[in-house]
């Protein structure tokens, strides 16, 4: 089956998603010609240009190599940034799989790749029942792991990718992002889960004073995605 996708998720909140499926998104569009990144569920809005919406949106529709339209690549957005499933309560209003998934096929006609960026970790509720998890189980596609280098991040990674197979998805690639300057042995920490993760490292972004281009940030693709 042709690559058409894939599901970006992270250790846990604040390690880098968004900068990690951004540069993704670049990659990605220089082997494929309609590219695009897709946040299911995004809480916390800021007013762009009259419009209430996500920073994390703003920075995967730049990224992106096609215009869709906005219920497709940010079905769901809720206007204070805590948990999806918390959001919704005070939005008035319900979160389901079912809406996300149609919203993503409706999305796949648009594009050839469509990169889905998750919120949080891996099993973010977004209901009482359902969580992200379920969101990428029914999307099918292989996931990318994003560590965030800090103290702590071995034993997040290696429970995320437990938790990843288990849910029966392929980890297809990790990417390493230090977000903590003073993190002691950052690289044997690197080299460790290049050892403990069943999954090739797609790149290392390193520590920057100011946000980076996300263009300029070099990531391998499993060769099956080019």
């Amino acid at each position: 089956m042709a690559f058409d996708g894939c599901f970006v998720t992270g250790t846990d909140t604040g390690v880098g998603k968004t900068l990690v499926s951004a540069a993704l998104l670049h990659t990605l569009a220089r082997h494929h010609r309609r590219v695009v990144g897709m946040k299911p569920v995004a809480a916390g809005l800021i007013d762009h240009q009259g419009q209430w919406v996500s920073e994390d949106v703003l920075a995967l529709r730049a990224a992106s190599s096609v215009r869709v339209p906005a219920d497709l690549d940010n079905p769901v957005a809720l206007p204070d940034a805590m948990a999806p499933h918390l959001a919704a309560e005070r939005a008035g209003r319900t979160v389901t799989v079912a809406e996300l998934l149609a919203a993503h096929r409706a999305l796949q006609a648009h594009a050839d790749v469509v990169l889905v960026e998750g919120a949080g970790g891996w099993r973010v509720p977004i209901n009482p029942t359902e969580t992200l998890a379920d969101v990428a189980r029914a999307i099918g596609q292989p996931v990318v792991l994003v560590v965030g280098m800090r103290l702590g991040c071995l034993n997040h990674a290696l429970l995320t990718a437990e938790a990843i197979r288990a849910d029966g998805l392929e980890l297809a690639g990790w990417v390493a992002n230090a977000i903590d300057p003073d993190m002691p042995c950052r690289e044997d920490n690197i080299d460790t889960l290049r050892h403990w993760l069943p999954a090739p490292l797609l790149g290392s972004v390193p520590w920057h004073t100011t946000a980076p281009n996300a263009s300029e940030i070099a990531l391998d693709l499993p060769e099956a995605w080019r």
